[in-house]
């Protein structure tokens, strides 16, 4: 096959991604300033990938636990490995095991909101004097911001909440002080889940063009398949802004099927990376069956996470 469009690069703001592969934001419990977790993104850097975004990392924990110092060699790893270094940034403390409940747009009151938006700006201030080029707030996935803006769980009767305007508010909040942060040059992106708990692709082409409008370089769409590879991300182009499509794009034909119809402009491959580092340097070499392929058992990598452990792969 030929796989020569996964591997063209892409310019966004004068930043070159050497091809359309990127590692999504996958946590991994190894620490991300650990030895261990510094070779874990290494390696996934130095094994192809355009981009390497970090795991979700808490807001709170910049400026005290993360800080320029502690966050560089990180950076360096990755872009040691030739591939750019984005983080996503996400907005309350998560465990794994989870034993609290996480917050709810019901549940936070608007000085905590304000809080939280401020932890965006010093969070994002401190990646970019840590060499990150781009910082990712998470808006998908069912989380806090996600459920801002979804009228199921946003019960809010203030200007958080009620009217989709309101709705988009606390996103576009975020994008705006990140953004501020980050400066003009740096990448911004936003990850949304396209369908969600009461609305669906409209609404989000909406929230979207806000977003890009507020300053989002890149759209992370995830899931980003329905019935074919990548279709749900494909309105988003239309937005001028590049987006990436997330959703068992280890499958090589699939990421292929994805770039060449061009339903988006890059890829996320996940779980394959998890099981192979050096997947992207494979398919580029075409040595398909050197692979170690995932097989979608979530015993090492989702399993291990329920437990509280780092993540591992069955198949090594």
């Amino acid at each position: 096959m030929d796989i020569t469009p996964l591997f063209s690069p892409l310019k966004v703001k004068g930043k070159t991604l050497r091809n359309r592969i990127v590692m999504p934001p996958m946590v991994s419990l190894y620490g991300i300033t650990t030895r261990d977790g510094v070779d874990w993104y290494g390696s996934r850097a130095r094994g192809g990938v355009g981009l390497v975004i970090v795991e979700a990392t808490a807001v709170n924990r910049f400026g005290t636990e993360l800080t320029v110092k502690t966050l560089k060699t990180l950076v360096d790893a990755i872009h040691e490995g030739g591939a750019l270094a984005a983080i996503q940034l996400f907005p309350v403390t998560f465990d794994f095991p989870r034993v609290d409940p996480l917050p709810t747009p019901n549940t936070v009151d608007r000085v905590q909101i304000e809080e939280i938006v401020g932890q965006f700006h010093v969070a994002a201030q401190i990646c970019m004097e840590a060499g990150f080029d781009g910082v990712e707030p998470h808006g998908a996935h069912n989380y806090l911001i996600n459920q801002f803006f979804s009228p199921l769980q946003n019960g809010r009767t203030d200007a958080f909440g009620g009217n989709m305007k309101n709705r988009m508010r606390f996103a576009l909040r975020i994008v705006e002080t990140v953004r501020d942060a980050c400066g003009p040059e740096a990448l911004l992106l936003y990850r949304h889940t396209p369908v969600g708990q009461g609305y669906g692709i409209d609404e989000s082409l909406i929230l979207a063009s806000r977003l890009a409008k507020a300053g989002v370089d890149i759209l992370d769409v995830s899931p980003s398949s329905f019935k074919r590879p990548g279709d749900r991300a494909m309105p988003f182009r239309g937005l001028g802004i590049p987006v990436v499509a997330v959703g068992e794009m280890d499958v090589v034909e699939r990421a292929l099927e994805v770039v060449n119809e061009r339903r988006a402009d890059l890829v996320a491959v996940g779980r394959g990376l998890i099981a192979d580092p050096n997947w992207p340097n494979k398919v580029r070499e075409g040595w398909f069956d050197e692979i170690v392929v995932c097989q979608k058992c979530d015993e090492g990598c989702f399993g291990n996470l329920r437990e509280g452990i780092p993540i591992k792969c069955v198949e090594w």
